[in-house]
């Protein structure tokens, strides 16, 4: 899947940006159309919670967009890979129906 990063008020390193194209590669068996997915990387002044990761994945008919919180990047983007799988699937649902 083709994914476009843009980090905001730091630079992303490779080994973050390949954990999350993997976990964005995932994404394909539980929903075979998306089109792509652009990721936004945040660092927040706020708490412990100071880091945000931001998906918008493009699929047919509307685009699905989630928003996770946590200390690090890796633990938000696990928080909202489990929110786009289900988001996937009730999408994948409604085409069938």
């Amino acid at each position: 899947m083709k994914a476009i990063y843009q980090a905001t008020n730091f630079d992303a390193d490779q080994k973050l940006i390949n954990f999350i194209q993997k976990k964005l590669d995932r994404l394909d068996s539980f929903f075979d159309r998306i089109i792509e997915a652009e990721v936004f990387l945040k660092l927040n002044n706020t708490g412990k919670a100071n880091k945000t990761v931001e998906i918008k994945i493009g699929v047919p008919g509307n685009d699905i967009v989630v928003s996770r919180d946590a200390e690090t990047f890796e633990k938000a983007m696990d928080l909202a890979y489990d929110v786009l799988k289900r988001q996937l699937r009730k999408q994948k649902e409604k085409i069938k129906r």
